[in-house]
């Protein structure tokens, strides 16, 4: 992780820009990934992303956020996956304030398509269940089951945990919403899958590591910065001024609060490029100059961009509805009575 603090009048040290694949940068890139932290339980989403990403490797379920940070920090394991942005909710409370402190970098990204599955005991039917347990999160987003199928919604800490509570109840009027993953893990028989409301929920995750990824290409290549800015007018303004004026395309500025001040104390950039790029080292030189802290938490290659240009176009033609193949059709709204 490349940090620097600088007043107005600085610039970015020339040795805090990477020029390339250092040696621990190619150690991280050849060291094969044999186990992969998340925060969750067996059977959640983040469970799903590590199975898909890293196939071989073992999945370690940590209880908490810090804990799984410091499970790599101590190299228990060799990456951890953390949710950062859902395309339904946006940003994932707490990643963005712990992430940047946590002496971690991020080596790449995977986006995870959340496909959730109706679920319950063996001999369950739509027509016995009443009852469904879910994180309050995807209860919301399956709104519509829920409505057809006039079901009580009942909360639970985390998807994974309703399905175990409802596998161990063994009760043909209970279920739950979780991954396909979870049925399996909890012996649960899914009644219908992919029952959210939207067909485009989809959770970002980074991909962190002790040490930074070894830079192979120069092309869809994305860098995350962390930074803040003078508390004056148009500071802002002037300190990113240097990525339109470099022709660098920003895909995302948010801001976000820091030790309990409720004031803009600490934006999240990233951009395509890479800092050993003179265009982008420029771009930073001017950022510097109106940021009193900057600091860069990784470069890595660009998971898909289809899926950040996705639906632009496509809802553009919408209009105020999603094409019929996206809704909810007559056929899933049936009843078994």
């Amino acid at each position: 992780m490349i940090s620097t603090v600088a007043d107005s009048d600085s610039k970015v040290p020339r040795s805090a820009v990477p020029v390339g694949p250092d040696k621990k940068a190619s150690a991280s890139a050849a060291r094969a990934v044999h186990k992969v932290g998340y925060n969750g339980r067996p059977g959640a989403f983040a469970d799903v992303a590590c199975k898909m990403a890293f196939p071989s490797a073992d999945r370690i379920a940590m209880s908490s956020l810090e804990a799984t940070i410091a499970s790599a920090v101590r190299g228990d394991v060799d990456r951890i996956l953390l949710p950062c942005e859902n395309s339904l909710v946006g940003r994932v409370p707490d990643v963005h304030r712990v992430v940047p402190d946590s002496g971690l970098h991020i080596v790449g990204e995977h986006f995870q398509r959340v496909e959730h599955c109706l679920m319950a005991p063996a001999g369950a039917t739509l027509a016995s269940i009443r009852r469904i347990r879910s994180h309050p999160v995807a209860l919301g987003q399956v709104s519509r089951l829920i409505a057809a199928l006039d079901l009580e919604a009942i909360a639970a800490p985390t998807t994974s945990h309703a399905a175990e509570l409802v596998a161990h109840c063994e009760d043909t009027s209970e279920a739950a919403i979780a991954s396909d993953l979870a049925a399996n893990l909890y012996g649960l028989h899914v009644l219908k899958r992919n029952v959210e409301d939207d067909p485009h929920n989809t959770t970002r995750f980074y991909v962190l590591s002790t040490e930074p990824q070894a830079i192979e290409q120069r092309t869809q290549l994305l860098t995350t910065i962390v930074f803040r800015t003078q508390n004056r007018p148009g500071c802002l303004y002037h300190a990113i001024a240097g990525f339109a004026e470099n022709g660098i395309n920003m895909t995302k500025i948010e801001s976000y609060l820091v030790g309990g001040q409720f004031v803009p104390s600490r934006f999240l950039c990233e951009f395509e490029g890479d800092p050993a790029m003179p265009d982008v080292a420029d771009a930073l030189d001017i950022l510097a100059r109106h940021a009193r802290e900057l600091v860069v938490l990784g470069t890595f290659p660009m998971a898909s961009r289809h899926l950040r240009n996705r639906s632009e176009e496509n809802l553009r033609s919408w209009g105020t509805e999603p094409p019929a193949a996206f809704r909810w059709s007559d056929g899933q709204q049936e009843v078994e009575r």
